[in-house]
């Protein structure tokens, strides 16, 4: 009952955070326009009681409890925390409008549906250490699929010389493309830290259950890995830097969280 009524106001400070931010971006330019601090505020009120929430839901005395939305709700708080964080010395509160609204769902999911599922052993830290760099990844990888979106969307109002409204809320086109490859270079390195951990930490990580999440993460690992040669030996930027970006984290989405849900509530593994 407690963590309900926690994770429930976590959700709705969210969503209050997400549409603040929405509601300064479309009023850009006019006058009393709400303020960036006050709504990032909100968001790390949401963000504290969805720490409580998960320390009663997915850290416990005898692992980590990281069943399917177990799992959803500790990446949403991993991309809020990234998130605020980031916009408080960079212009990344946009990303919040898309973001914030999953954050809040997965906290609220993962209350809806309580599952056990022990991935960690209380002391076993190497593997504690191997899913929370994972996350952290998927998490990173995740904020600059949305920013890529976002850059979609305003290369294309430029390209149709429609750069008026809520556009006028964005960084220019450059810095906006500096800030996702950023993001794609710290989500890759926290991406390969968490193969490298994997091979280690793990007793065979290609084992039956574990065989499609390790070669669909090996695949995002080179999707990401190939855009960042390419960015630094041709250039790439536009188009094909959101295309390459929304790639491979398609293929990391299913290698997180698409063999979790088959084997979890599909096959009841």
């Amino acid at each position: 009952m407690y963590s309900s009524a926690l994770g429930s106001l976590a959700a709705l400070l969210y969503l209050a955070t997400g549409a603040w931010l929405g509601v300064r971006l479309a009023r850009t330019g006019q006058a009393h326009q709400p303020g960036k601090l006050g709504a990032l505020f909100i968001g790390l009120a949401a963000l504290a009681l969805h720490t409580l929430v998960l320390g009663q839901t997915v850290v416990l005395p005898t692992g980590l409890n990281l069943a399917f939305f177990n799992a959803l709700s500790l990446s949403g708080w991993l991309m809020a925390v990234l998130l605020l964080g980031a916009s408080l010395v960079r212009p990344l509160e946009n990303v919040g409008i898309v973001l914030l609204p999953f954050c809040a769902a997965s906290v609220a999911l993962a209350l809806v549906f309580p599952a056990t599922r022990i991935v960690a052993e209380a002391r076993q830290w190497r593997i504690e250490l191997h899913v929370v760099v994972s996350i952290l990844a998927y998490a990173l990888l995740s904020l600059a699929a949305v920013q890529s979106l976002l850059l979609a969307v305003q290369e294309r109002r430029l390209r149709s010389r429609h750069a008026g409204g809520f556009i006028r809320g964005f960084p220019p086109l450059v810095t906006m493309e500096a800030l996702l490859f950023q993001m794609i270079g710290i989500g890759f390195a926290a991406l390969t830290l968490a193969l490298i951990s994997g091979f280690l930490f793990l007793d065979d990580i290609f084992a039956q259950h574990l065989v499609h999440k390790t070669v669909l993460s090996i695949a995002a690992w080179l999707v990401f890995g190939t855009l960042l040669w390419g960015r630094a030996r041709f250039g790439w930027r536009g188009r094909t830097a959101i295309r390459w970006t929304l790639g491979g984290f398609l293929v990391l989405v299913l290698a997180y969280f698409g063999s979790k849900l088959v084997l979890e509530l599909v096959l009841r593994r």
